[in-house]
């Protein structure tokens, strides 16, 4: 069957694509493109589209099977941008046969034909989706099929070691040896050292998708508004003289090397203060408890902060006093120490960036732990000297697990809630 959507966003522009998949959209094409002749693939063809109600001058490229993004024929119409332009060409087609695409129909049919992995399109939702330039390199990184390819290279090393425990549960005269048994054990530590560095990334892979939260903390006037919006670069926070002038948290958004940091502006942490500004310290409370890195303005004792989150430690407005003990002294007047604090701000809040397979999914995360729980089951009943039996069943697991990233072992209706997360047209 031919689906047929508008493959841009909706609105006014310098070209729309209407984009056709599926046997006999060649043929609708002919209907309604002007060239007369043989369409040779990957060719854009000029000439005059015919929507029936009127007709446009755009262009037209035709991508034979299985040489094309969703491994079927397809065809797109480069139309001017005009949204009635785009949307009576997408009638036209609709009235000679097609069908509208459902949401990520395209690039379904592409998993489906086997031209990406399930990854590979949850990568290109992720690119699709992205609010920052590291979410963008992530989501690239999946594209290209990084986390795909070391799933499959697991699978292997895994396949590898069943297949001489299945040998000896269908044998069992022939009990394993003390070689095949270390051989086992040697490639199963082999998986597990790569699974546990897998699923450590997952704390990253969570940064990169929803961005890094950090608390400005301090007592009250200690410059922590100031500093908020000189982060920001524009004036989100009030910012008074006045102690205690910040009586709820205040949100803002900035990038640092690519990479999207939540900042919340927090009200001062003191002893003694009235109702309302006791549900601001409540609330800049919680605002600590579920931050990734905390920025502390020191002016007096630092209170106990959550054990095991970072903690930057600064020593705001430099231009009128110098404290000691500080990780940076920062001015938001002069500018002072600014870039010094975003660096440290990546470094304790984020960290180094890794070039490999990331762990962004939830569902990939709870796969790789499955994957791991199973392997580690394997690597004890191994060590124990056990009967094959009792842990191939272990090693089959983790194997499945593992189809899961690549979509090759994935549920119905997990392939049908990740391909909701594209627009129609892609």
């Amino acid at each position: 069957m031919v689906i047929s959507a508008i493959a841009t966003a909706e609105g006014r522009g310098g070209v729309a694509i209407v984009r056709m998949s599926g046997g006999g959209a060649l043929e609708i094409a002919r209907k309604m493109f002007s060239r007369k002749g043989e369409f040779v693939p990957n060719v854009l063809y000029p000439g005059q589209i015919d929507a029936g109600a009127f007709k446009d001058y755009g262009m037209c490229v035709y991508f034979r099977a299985p040489r094309s993004f969703t491994g079927e024929d397809t065809v797109e119409f480069h139309c001017h941008g005009g949204v009635e332009i785009a949307r009576g060409i997408l009638r036209r087609t609709l009235e000679l046969g097609a069908r509208l695409a459902e949401r990520g129909e395209f690039t379904k049919r592409a998993f489906w034909n086997g031209k990406l992995s399930l990854s590979a399109a949850e990568g290109m939702a992720d690119m699709i989706n992205a609010q920052s330039e590291a979410e963008v390199r992530a989501g690239y990184l999946l594209y290209g099929e990084k986390l795909t390819a070391e799933g499959k290279e697991l699978q292997a090393k895994i396949k590898q070691a069943l297949a001489g425990v299945e040998a000896d549960v269908d044998f069992p005269e022939e009990d394993l040896t003390v070689d095949t048994r270390k051989e086992i054990e040697g490639t199963m530590s082999e998986v597990e050292a790569s699974l546990s560095a897998l699923c450590a990334q997952y704390t990253a892979g969570k940064k990169l998708k929803s961005g890094v939260r950090v608390a400005l903390a301090g007592m009250p006037n200690a410059g922590k508004s100031t500093l908020f919006n000189a982060l920001l670069g524009y004036d989100r926070a009030i910012v008074s003289s006045h102690a205690g002038t910040t009586r709820d948290t205040v949100e803002g958004t900035v990038e640092i090397d690519g990479v999207r940091f939540i900042l919340t502006d927090t009200a001062g942490l003191r002893e003694g203060a009235d109702e309302i500004e006791c549900e601001g310290i409540r609330r800049a409370e919680q605002a600590i408890a579920s931050a990734d890195v905390i920025l502390w303005l020191k002016e007096g004792d630092r209170p106990a902060f959550p054990a095991g989150v970072p903690v930057v430690t600064v020593g705001a407005k430099s231009d009128l006093t110098r404290r000691e003990g500080c990780d940076v002294l920062v001015s938001a007047v002069t500018g002072e120490g600014l870039d010094a604090l975003r660096e440290l701000l990546y470094q304790r809040g984020y960290g180094r960036e890794n070039e490999g397979a990331f762990l962004l999914e939830e569902r990939h995360y709870r796969a790789a732990q499955r994957a791991l729980e199973a392997v580690r089951a394997t690597l004890a009943a191994v060590r124990s000297a056990l009967p094959a039996e009792l842990y191939a069943e272990d090693l089959r697991a983790a194997y499945l697990a593992l189809g899961e990233l690549t979509g090759e072992t994935a549920s119905e209706s997990v392939i049908d809630e990740i391909f909701e997360k594209f627009c129609v047209g892609k």
